[in-house]
């Protein structure tokens, strides 16, 4: 965790407190002895868990800080990242996970309930049905998504939900470039502008990484997100 907390300081500028790092310690362990019984991640080296998990979540502050954080909404969480990370990180967030399946929604409530973390939601559900509920849609400053889908998708998937004024990010390896080309079409339908990729470099780690970046800047049309299924299957390429 020293480590962890090093990398923190020196690629994103953050001073991860004692605890923050005890719960970062918890989360870890919850886990690894999850995963033993509940295929949660591929992921199961402690020190790849905190770089490739941990540390990889909370580079979503290169392109989140400095901008209104008060609803963060993470959309296909899995085991809940990047959006737990990312509330330790930032205590004062509100944090919606969304996570269809099921066993993947009870280890973040478990751990949510473990953390003692206040103002974090988890619902489960699909992102097209979410899009279009009053409770949502449009409600949230940031959507985040990592290892969700290719952008096209997710760019029917995210917009619904941010206001105007808000953003969507997508944790992208070395493809974003051309899945930021493909998407053109349904981020302007969607009513945003690709804003920009910032790009991401793990210690220990070739892979090329980005944040691809997506401003809201007009209101989503009424009829997306189609229903669910549709996106992924017919997505709204150029």
């Amino acid at each position: 965790m020293r480590e962890l907390s090093q990398s923190a300081f020196s690629l994103l500028g953050i001073r991860l407190t004692s605890a923050q790092i005890e719960a970062l310690s918890i989360y870890e362990q919850q886990l690894l002895e999850w995963n033993e019984r509940v295929n949660l991640t591929a992921i199961r080296d402690p020190e790849k868990i905190r770089i490739k998990h941990f540390l990889d979540s909370l580079t979503c502050l290169l392109a989140m800080r400095n901008t209104p954080m008060e609803r963060v909404i993470d959309v296909g969480s899995g085991a809940g990242f990047p959006g737990i990370p990312l509330k330790i990180a930032c205590p004062n967030m509100q944090l919606t996970l969304v996570e269809s399946v099921g066993k993947k929604a009870d280890f973040c409530r478990h751990i949510v309930q473990k953390l003692c973390l206040s103002g974090v939601e988890i619902v489960q559900e699909r992102a097209e049905t979410l899009g279009q509920m009053a409770a949502h849609r449009e409600g949230y400053n940031w959507a985040v998504a990592r290892a969700v889908a290719e952008l096209p998708v997710l760019a029917e998937y995210l917009p619904p939900l941010v206001c105007l004024g808000g953003a969507m990010l997508a944790m992208k390896g070395e493809s974003a470039p051309v899945e930021t080309q493909a998407a053109e079409k349904a981020v302007r339908l969607l009513g945003g502008r690709v804003d920009r990729l910032v790009p991401v470099t793990l210690p220990g780690v070739a892979d090329e990484r980005f944040l691809v970046v997506v401003s809201k800047v007009a209101a989503t049309p009424n009829q997306y997100p189609r229903r669910a299924g549709l996106p992924a299957k017919k997505p709204l390429k150029n």
